[in-house]
């Protein structure tokens, strides 16, 4: 079983990031609030069972599955987000948090802000404010963000940003000062509501909301996931527009294009794909941008999905993923190596189906 079974009657709730970090230990964040209230009966004042709690939001796993760090929550002195949302382990061994709460108005995001840690929980720095933002050309707020990579090569953040903006900013991740910011195609960003996704209509010239991840290749483009759009764009790092491909294009609502993460051969010849619509995790040849296989299908079972949001990469190839909504849990795809793909490698990865 990976992972083992959380201690001290711990649940998970919506899971909604996952990181691997250079020890390959695998760090998640979940939102404990979205736990059902019958499912957090012990927590309750007086305790009306002896089961369960949610757990702390961010857990921190060895290769073994075993939990070996947890902390996370408000505290004085920053402001953690009212909902949390993807997590990044840095080169340094920085943790990077996001979040995409509303606060009291529905049609605003109040987490504006995205936050720094040691891995120990130690607080870092901060950089925007809830409820501040101006909109996608905002450089000191944010507004909803989704995904953080840091740049080994230059040490600058890059955030997916987000939920309430339209764009990727970027800014320098031991200061916090602004670098640069940019929309689809490299355009500057507006905050033009462009309605509901439309297959047939040409490519939208801004990203829809929510921009969800922005995932920075070993040879230096940035990947961009505009999730309702369903497509991936690619840039340079000073945001000149490279290419775009669209991914399972006539996806509606939440769209198909929610995570990304890099195989790790030198050349990360790979992408996997999270698409939390159809739940599926696609493998894509990066260089042509071109869809080779995919694994997994809607289910509650080992293998299957609900909701897959977040994707990551451990150093020996082996795949986690996350999923949020009922979903509520994280998973191991072990690496076996490169092969001829059949119609047995669609679908389910467990249990196979009979051979016939």
């Amino acid at each position: 079983m990976w992972p083992k079974p959380l201690p001290n009657h711990w649940l998970m709730g919506n899971t909604i990031g996952v990181s691997v970090d250079g020890q390959d230990h695998v760090w998640i964040i979940h939102r404990g609030a979205s736990l059902e209230r019958m499912e957090t009966y012990a927590q309750q004042n007086p305790p009306a069972s002896e089961c369960c709690f949610s757990a702390p939001p961010v857990l921190e796993f060895d290769q073994e599955g075993n939990l070996i760090g947890h902390w996370g929550g408000p505290v004085e002195g920053y402001d953690w987000p009212d909902s949390n949302h993807g997590i990044t382990v840095d080169y340094k061994g920085n943790v990077w948090i996001g979040g995409n709460g509303r606060g009291k108005d529905p049609k605003l995001y109040h987490d504006n802000q995205v936050l720094k840690f040691t891995q120990e929980g130690k607080f870092l720095m901060q950089i925007g404010h809830p409820n501040q933002s101006q909109g996608s050309n905002d450089v000191d707020n944010l507004k909803g963000p989704a995904k953080l990579f840091v740049d080994k090569a230059t040490n600058e953040l890059y955030v997916a940003d987000g939920y309430g903006n339209h764009r990727v900013i970027v800014y320098d991740a031991e200061t916090g000062k602004y670098k640069r910011h940019w929309g689809a195609y490299g355009h500057k960003p507006d905050d033009t509501n462009l309605g509901r996704y439309n297959p047939d209509e040409p490519p939208a010239q801004q990203f829809r909301n929510p921009v969800h991840c922005a995932e920075l290749s070993s040879d230096g483009f940035l990947y961009v996931c505009d999730r309702p759009n369903d497509r991936i764009q690619v840039f340079q790092k000073d945001g000149a527009f490279v290419k775009e491909v669209f991914i399972a294009q006539r996806t509606l609502g939440d769209g198909s294009v929610w995570d990304i993460a890099f195989s790790k051969d030198p050349q990360q010849k790979y992408i996997y794909l999270a698409d939390g619509a159809n739940e599926k995790v696609y493998v894509i040849l990066r260089e042509s941008l071109q869809i080779l296989t995919s694994f997994g299908d809607g289910g509650r079972q080992p293998g299957e999905f609900y909701g897959v949001h977040s994707i990551a990469t451990d150093s020996k190839g082996n795949i986690y993923t996350t999923e949020t909504y009922r979903g509520q849990r994280l998973q191991k795809f072990a690496y076996r190596g490169m092969g001829p793909v059949t119609k047995l490698d669609q679908g389910d990865v467990w249990p196979k189906p009979a051979a016939k």
